[in-house]
């Protein structure tokens, strides 16, 4: 009887924990929709898009604007209704930022891999009357296979944070004051094997790169070293980590938001501390899941009808014809993580 009782109690603690692992790998993640889905992308059968920037029109949200790369083409240029205005032809242009410069306007910076041996800067005007970009020039990324860009304005001065393959980060900044663009050098990082996502904080150029296998770093401001601040653990976030994007929220809160391409899913994490925030993914429905998410983008504010708290845009890996990026209302991600 007592061993029947033991043996009983053994294969109960035994279920517990394998019940407890199978949902440790999906703790708290819950599932949303996406409501739109952009037009894919030209190059088929092949793994080409890969990375969104967000304009908001704050006079008229709902003509607010997409910009996304085809990495092995070029520049889209998106309506919130999915459909292509325009394609800038460029080649290999992996990564994509943006940023509003006041009187310069919306100043698009895309990372150029066309030469493996030497990283670009490829630097357009976003025409947002006509959804189309307007080819400034081009300056140096560093040595090195582009990869990941993000940028900050610093007052009126735009700061871009070139990523290289190897784990490299460049932090130049860029002048639009001559006839072409010029660049100058501020700073070096280095991560010891291969990043790409990145994001600075807009409110102090706090920068975030994803080690596509190790996790998340923070670099403080002019800081030569960074800090680990959210680890690949197989559960919360699984590499590789693709995408980074900010929810900003007073002087230093707000969440971050990584795409944890190994489960199809995205983590957040409560700024400053980076504390987990739960996880979410987008399931299907009519304009499908999201799958091998590489590229994220997210912006706050008013988008018009079914984007009024913000707009999330997510690369989707598994899209037929062609891959392509999903469109989700920030609100409904935010109700369903119940914040």
């Amino acid at each position: 009887m007592v061993r029947s009782f033991a043996a009983c109690l053994i294969m109960a603690v035994a279920l517990v924990g394998c019940q407890a692992a199978t949902s440790s790998r999906n703790l708290g993640t819950v599932e949303v929709f996406a409501t739109g889905e952009t037009m894919p992308v030209g190059t088929s059968n092949d793994d080409a898009a890969d990375d969104p920037a967000i304009w908001r029109n704050k006079r008229n949200p709902s003509a607010s604007l997409i910009v996304a790369t085809d990495k092995k083409a070029g520049l889209y240029v998106y309506g919130l209704d999915g459909r292509s205005f325009s394609f800038e032809p460029a080649g290999r242009l992996n990564n994509v930022d943006l940023v509003y410069l006041g009187a310069r306007g919306v100043i698009v910076v895309a990372s150029d891999r066309n030469d493996p041996a030497a990283a670009l800067l490829k630097i357009y005007r976003l025409d947002t009357a006509k959804a189309s970009l307007v080819p400034l020039g081009a300056v140096p990324g560093g040595p090195g296979e582009a990869y990941g860009v993000c940028l900050w304005r610093n007052g009126q001065a735009l700061h871009a944070f070139s990523v290289l393959k190897d784990g490299t980060v460049e932090e130049s900044r860029i002048s639009l004051t001559n006839t072409a663009p010029t660049s100058a050098v501020v700073r070096r990082l280095r991560l010891a094997s291969q990043a790409e996502g990145c994001v600075a904080d807009p409110r102090d150029g706090t920068l975030y790169v994803g080690e596509e296998n190790v996790g998340i770093w923070r670099f403080a401001p002019g800081a030569s070293t960074g800090e680990l601040v959210a680890r690949t653990d197989g559960r919360h976030l699984v590499a590789d980590v693709e995408g980074i994007a900010l929810a900003p929220q007073g002087k230093r809160g707000g969440l971050l938001v990584a795409s944890s391409q190994g489960d199809n899913a995205y983590a957040l994490y409560q700024l400053p501390a980076m504390t987990p925030a739960g996880r979410f993914r987008i399931g299907p429905r009519r304009y499908g899941a999201t799958e091998e998410t590489d590229g994220i983008a997210l912006v706050l504010g008013d988008f018009g009808p079914g984007f009024r708290g913000g707009l999330f845009v997510a690369q989707d890996g598994v899209n037929e014809p062609a891959q392509n990026f999903k469109l989700a209302s920030w609100a409904a991600i935010k109700k369903a993580l119940g914040q």
